[in-house]
């Protein structure tokens, strides 16, 4: 047997509602499902505005059927202090899902596994398998694409993140973006940007702009698509995108493998409705197929 595939790239209706995210510590139980992001991937890490205490668990619920799909052991860090919050830092340190049954659940691990060794990255920031594992868990609640745009006189950029979302009752939205993306100092320094929500059919040329986080957009017009600028900065942004929305970067600091942006949204400007391009990992795809509800792939 051949291993799933580790992603699926679905299309869904924003806003995702498939799955529920409950933090459980010390016999109480919190919905985090707008209330955490992936702030960085090695380690790998979860950001949420929950103090749960120093060893909670993130638990994935099935929407439609009810079912436990899947668990993240958390270990406390240090947290994100800003002037007017502080947000709880949690390490994964181990996870499990239920999405395949036995004996196919670890044999389709173990596939995944041995092919990831063999095909393994040389570079330093290739993630272990089993965090690779873990991360797929944290995907039970599909997370959207977008287009980030960043724009300056001096560096225009445009390019796909999926390490995003928002912090519900901290009021912020989150980006994790890899610390080595060549427009991170920009970001850092002017704390604006823009993020297109793209309809899945734009599947090819987001995954196209891709090269642009090792080097910048050289002019705008060089794109396969119309920009038009922003409502509140002017930043370019996706002409045909779902949604546009404006996020000026509050605070920022380097997480392990990635700078840990934390955002408040300027304006979201809902353009048209559609479908948006996804990523969920594949066993859960397996799981919605079994139950005869799968998303629609791109």
């Amino acid at each position: 047997m051949r291993p799933l595939p580790q992603w699926s790239t679905v299309a869904i209706a924003p806003p995702s509602q498939a799955v529920t995210a409950t933090l459980r510590w010390d016999g109480k139980l919190v919905d985090v499902t707008a209330d955490h992001t992936v702030a960085a991937l090695k380690p790998l890490v979860i950001a949420t505005s929950v103090d749960a205490g120093p060893h909670p668990v993130l638990e994935y619920y099935d929407s439609a059927t009810g079912r436990w799909l899947g668990i993240l052991h958390l270990v406390r860090m240090a947290p994100v202090v800003t002037e007017n919050t502080s947000l709880a830092l949690y390490h994964v340190a181990a996870g499990e899902h239920r999405c395949l049954g036995w004996p196919r659940r670890p044999w389709n691990a173990w596939l995944q596994n041995r092919l990831m060794l063999k095909h393994q990255a040389p570079h330093h920031l290739a993630m272990e398998p089993a965090a690779v594992q873990q991360l797929m868990i944290a995907y039970l609640c599909p997370r959207p694409v977008v287009l980030v745009s960043v724009g300056t006189p001096g560096h225009q950029n445009i390019f796909p993140m999926d390490l995003i979302g928002p912090l519900e009752r901290s009021g912020y939205f989150s980006l994790a973006l890899r610390s080595t993306n060549v427009s991170q100092p920009i970001m850092r320094d002017v704390r604006r940007v823009a993020l297109s929500n793209v309809p899945a059919a734009m599947k090819a040329t987001v995954y196209k702009l891709s090269e642009h986080h090792k080097q910048p957009l050289p002019d705008w017009n060089a794109l396969p698509f119309p920009v038009r600028p922003s409502r509140e900065f002017g930043v370019p942004a996706v002409a045909g995108a779902l949604s546009i929305q404006e996020l000026s970067i509050v605070h920022s600091q380097e997480i392990g493998s990635h700078t840990f942006f934390l955002c408040r949204v300027m304006s979201d400007e809902q353009l048209v409705k559609g479908e948006q391009l996804h990523h969920t990992p594949g066993f859960y795809q397996a799981y919605r197929r079994r139950w005869g509800m799968p998303f629609a792939e791109v």
